[in-house]
């Protein structure tokens, strides 16, 4: 027979309920607020469902009512600066947080008229969830995207848990401040389940980060049963296999929840690291709109039915009434005051016209204020000091790439300490797999931060951190393709940040990543990424094609305020080239390309390792090539006026790219060169790219797949061809 040892886990898994002396204990004016506030979100709630049965929001409602006890009783505990983040059913979590925010302590909602503070936000509120130019997010975030930094609400998210990751960047960012502030990060039971919440808590728990994540278990994701999700049904359960202390609560019951969250919070500011709380919620009306489940025949009558008798708003005036704390005449009047507040915001934003009602025509956004914002104005470069290689002031001479790369950070990192570096690997193998942080362990142990194999979560927690303000983080993505790992973060939450929350989240942030290509790691480490990041209008792309330019660009991308992408060819690492002796402080301007070899038979645009093969190869053909190196890849970072000049003087245009077709990065640019320079080209825009499939491991089929030498060659000869100069005229000329 085996020796069995029962083993236990790391963390505490409780479950607390409140019992009578607790609710007598918070008080009278603590229940009060609680029911003040709570009056306020349902009747906010109830006025979006309304403004959405008359076809006034556009897009989803998806209401909080049933759940909106939880969110108000679990925020009561924070202050200002402490921070939460929130689902697509966020309005009730944001909601708490600004009240919290604005209404004076002391207060007593009884005697005293709602402060204008108060009501601003139910009006800014709607106004977002209208998509009004009033809103928080000037009518770009809608229902499911609310930010008010100045109270703390760092934004909802309408990915099922993708505000997670950049929750804990936060958490990161305030642990590091040493300030004491706490994040909630609200998310459903239908998240629990999603990647970015376990690489979320593994990390947080790895690095003791003061987070909550704060389960709203509210049995459905739409209408699949909390069964059919998961075995495991009690959701607090993922504390203990994590090591992270962990409460499960009636979300019902306000005392209740509210004392597991002051007990979170006061594990969190001792500095112990992260904690779940996770509550027993039921929304009352469908996933979205205000239509019941049943009607849609995935729960019956009944069960909504018993929920609704434990309504978390009947109760708290239950009791306060019991306690002689209050009167029923006096809720009916905190319930009507919140009634009339949002009768007046609706009226506000709202005519009638004719027998229907619709929004004011004036508070839309104008259309011209649809890019706005997209990305910064780069403003943050003012005084910053632009170099070149022709014109450079300090001593040049030949490096090697991979030097330059870890010598540029190693400077950033002297001279800014808001710099850290994370990633795999990187504090070993004397620089990461490729020696792009090598030393920097050693002068830096604090910032040079190895991570777990997680890339949505230590990248998502990147984009959080930048989002935070206070730190600047440079992730390096061991291979190019690990980005699809992190698409969510990478795409959809730090490229969208920006513009998605109004047009003034800075984020701050430099992913480095490696080409692969040529080196046999196969079809899944081989991606050229350019075309991928290209599509996503928030990033902006470099990638340098020699030392001195890696200097450069390096230093404008860790000064940007926007999210950068630098691309780095595994091809270049270990080759010298011209570049920086003692100078590692100049810039290079964004979206600055840059004529590598002049010529006047055919303009070639390419970039990275592309680059010095165009040139060479021009030279070895004699061939009187023009080729561009476009250093700036995004769509706004291209350079039009030198592309544009260089085609004028041509006539014809080559677009060089080494990867497959699939994944191109030159699709694009041989679009644009063709609306925008029609007229001067002499042919339609020629391409010299790989096959269609992605590199394989056999070394043969590889070097079938991508562009080298030979197919370089070819390409230049066919177009020579293509416009009556064949190769052998050129070179008798």
């Amino acid at each position: 027979m085996p020796k069995i040892t029962e083993l236990k886990p790391a963390a505490p898994w409780r479950e607390l309920a409140s019992t009578a002396e607790d609710w007598t204990a918070i008080g009278q004016s603590g229940l009060l607020r609680m029911l003040h506030h709570l009056h306020l979100v349902r009747a906010f709630e109830e006025t979006v469902l309304e403004l959405d049965g008359q076809g006034l929001v556009h897009g989803p409602a998806h209401s909080s009512i049933g759940q909106d006890g939880s969110a108000v009783a679990a925020i009561a505990p924070l202050r200002s600066s402490d921070q939460v983040t929130g689902s697509h059913r966020g309005h009730h979590q944001f909601l708490a947080k600004a009240l919290q925010h604005v209404d004076p302590q002391g207060r007593d909602p009884r005697t005293v008229p709602l402060p204008g503070p108060i009501v601003d936000v139910l009006y800014r509120t709607l106004a977002e969830i209208l998509g009004l130019a009033d809103g928080w997010c000037k009518g770009r975030g809608g229902s499911m995207h609310l930010r008010w930094v100045e109270a703390g609400a760092l934004g909802t998210n309408a990915i099922v848990g993708g505000g997670v990751p950049p929750a804990n960047g936060v958490a990161w960012a305030r642990k590091r401040r040493g300030d004491g502030d706490v994040v909630f990060t609200f998310f459903g039971d239908g998240g629990v389940n999603i990647g970015a919440v376990p690489d979320s808590m593994n990390l947080e728990a790895l690095w003791s980060l003061p987070i909550c994540f704060f389960i709203e278990n509210n049995q459905y994701a739409v209408s699949t049963t909390l069964a059919e999700e998961t075995r495991e049904t009690r959701l607090s359960s993922r504390g203990p296999a994590y090591g992270i202390p962990a409460w499960r609560v009636d979300g019902m019951d306000p005392v209740a929840v509210r004392l597991a969250s002051a007990e979170a919070v006061a594990h969190m500011r001792a500095g112990h690291g992260p904690t779940i709380i996770e509550a027993e919620v039921y929304r009352y009306f469908h996933h979205g709109g205000g239509l019941l489940g049943s009607a849609f025949g995935y729960r019956s009558k009944e069960e909504e039915a018993a929920w609704r008798a434990r309504d978390p708003l009947v109760r708290l005036a239950r009791e306060m009434v019991a306690r002689r704390w209050l009167t029923d005449d006096e809720d009916a009047a905190l319930r009507a005051s919140a009634q009339a507040a949002m009768k007046a915001a609706a009226e506000r934003l709202t005519e009638k016209d004719g027998g229907t009602r619709r929004i004011i025509p004036s508070l839309w956004p104008k259309p011209e204020f649809r890019d706005e914002g997209l990305r910064g104005d780069l403003s943050e470069f003012a005084g910053a000091r632009f170099e070149d290689l022709e014109t450079a002031t300090g001593p040049v001479g030949e490096v090697k790439t991979i030097d330059v790369v870890a010598a540029v950070m190693a400077r950033r990192m002297e001279t800014d300490e808001r710099i850290f570096c994370l990633g795999e690997d990187i504090h070993r193998l004397k620089g990461g797999t490729n020696g792009a942080t090598r030393g920097l362990a050693a002068r830096f142990p604090d910032r040079i931060i190895p991570t777990p194999i997680a890339e949505q979560g230590f990248t998502g927690l990147a984009g959080g951190v930048a989002m935070e303000g206070t730190y600047r983080p440079v992730v390096e993505l061991m291979y190019s393709d690990f980005s699809l790992v992190a698409a969510d973060q990478l795409f959809n939450q730090i490229a969208k940040a920006r513009h998605m929350f109004g047009g003034e989240t800075r984020m701050p942030i430099v992913v480095r990543t490696k080409c692969a290509i040529g080196t046999g790691y196969g079809s899944q480490h081989s991606m050229d990424p350019a075309g991928l990041y290209a599509m996503w209008p928030g990033w902006r792309i470099v990638a340098p094609s020699t030392p001195f330019d890696y200097v450069g660009l390096m230093n404008s991308a860790l000064r940007c305020e926007d999210p950068v992408l630098m691309i780095e060819h595994v091809g270049l690492y270990g080759a010298s080239g011209p570049g920086p002796l003692e100078d590692l402080d100049y810039c290079i301007p964004l979206g600055k390309a840059k004529v590598a070899r002049p010529g006047t038979l055919f303009t070639v645009l390419t970039y990275s390792a592309m680059t010095p093969l165009a040139v060479r190869t021009a030279d070895e053909m004699g061939i009187d090539a023009e080729v561009v190196d476009l250093r700036s890849l995004d769509r706004a970072g291209l350079d039009w006026d030198t592309i544009g000049a260089s085609i004028r003087k041509t006539n014809n245009v080559v677009v060089l790219e080494q990867g497959p077709l699939t994944t191109s990065y030159g699709a694009m640019i041989a679009d644009e060169v063709q609306r925008r320079c029609f007229d001067w080209l002499d042919q339609p825009v020629k391409r010299i790219h790989g096959g269609e499939a992605s590199p394989s491991v056999s070394k043969v089929l590889e070097r079938a797949a991508y562009v080298g030498p030979e197919e370089v060659r070819a390409g230049y000869a066919q177009l020579l061809a293509d416009v009556g100069r064949p190769l052998a005229v050129v070179r008798a000329a």
